[in-house]
């Protein structure tokens, strides 16, 4: 039995090119945060696409931002992709998807809504998932005003965005106010317990640290206990079933994937459509940093294709 996980030669040699991401915790937190701000004014994006943001009323009164997509004089409605921005519950703006969307918005022709939730761990939970839950209900109840089809929506996420999808599709359920369509789910985190064998890998990218201070950051005062509701770590909920058709990705080199594989076999054995896959070698994140990565566009790819299924069967 091998001790070394295998890495992926064309990103092996990407992460070596680049400078280390290193750990976020409560000292790096706030130099994490400008950083990921600065990357998102770097992507050039497309003037086909145009993007606004709306202001949408929170559960607890406060004021959340939902970032509309679409393709500039779009008359008729559209399908909609409902979008939890990724950065380990504590990182993160709905800008830095946009470059996601204008790719989506025009070979979809779909709507993307991406909402800016509060962060752990100035907000731990639930803030953050009721705000999600807010933006979709506006999305649902509003989205005409914006050229959704309401009728046709989907969720989706990466990484703590996949864990914000996962939450948010299990409280849709739970309340029973509305449907969704699919969750699309890309290396969700969704295991506070961090017991699994990937979760203790030193990786590349969002090591054992990161990902302690990511969910003690999110649970506050619940972290390590037994009390935690699976609104909060989906991982934990008991009955997967009536729940939307379901895709997950992971690497294999993700800290993440023996959490995600095991929630696609247990959504399976629940008798929701799953579709699970599983790139040989690839840590977390490597669509992004390593795009041009033979095993990123296959990624991409597989995104995209189902995608377009659920595009054209809702």
């Amino acid at each position: 039995m091998t001790s070394q996980p295998y890495y992926d030669p064309e990103v092996e040699t990407v992460l070596r090119s680049q400078p280390s991401l290193g750990t976020v915790n409560a000292e790096t937190l706030e130099s994490a945060r400008n950083s990921r701000l600065l990357r998102n004014e770097g992507v050039a994006l497309s003037d086909e696409v145009e993007r606004v943001d709306h202001y949408v009323p929170g559960l607890d009164g406060n004021e959340i931002k939902v970032r509309v997509h679409r393709v500039r004089n779009s008359q008729e409605l559209k399908p909609a992709l409902y979008w939890t921005h990724g950065g380990g519950y504590v990182l993160g703006t709905p800008e830095q998807d946009d470059d996601r969307f204008d790719r989506w918005c025009q070979r979809f022709g779909l709507v993307g809504a991406a909402v800016q939730y509060r962060l752990a761990p100035e907000h731990p939970y639930p803030s953050g998932l009721e705000d999600s839950y807010a933006g979709l209900k506006w999305l649902k109840e509003h989205g005409e005003s914006v050229g959704v089809d309401v009728n046709r929506i989907g969720i989706g996420g990466p990484s703590a965005g996949g864990g914000m999808a996962a939450a948010l599709a299990l409280l849709v359920r739970d309340r029973g106010e509305f449907e969704i369509d699919y969750q699309l789910l890309i290396y969700p985190m969704i295991d506070d317990t961090r017991a699994t064998t990937t979760a203790g890998w030193e990786v590349p990218i969002w090591n054992p640290e990161s990902n302690h201070f990511g969910w003690s950051s999110y649970l506050g005062d619940l972290f390590g206990t037994e009390d935690i509701p699976s609104h909060a770590a989906p991982s934990r909920e008991s009955d997967l079933s009536n729940l939307p058709t379901t895709f997950i990705m992971t690497g294999s080199l993700d800290g993440f994937a023996d959490e995600d594989i095991e929630y696609a076999k247990r959504l399976n054995h629940a008798g929701v459509p799953v579709e699970l896959h599983v790139y040989p070698g690839a840590p977390h994140g490597f669509d992004g940093f390593a795009g041009q990565a033979a095993v990123a566009k296959q990624a991409r790819s597989d995104i995209n294709n189902f995608l377009g299924r659920m595009l054209s069967s809702s």
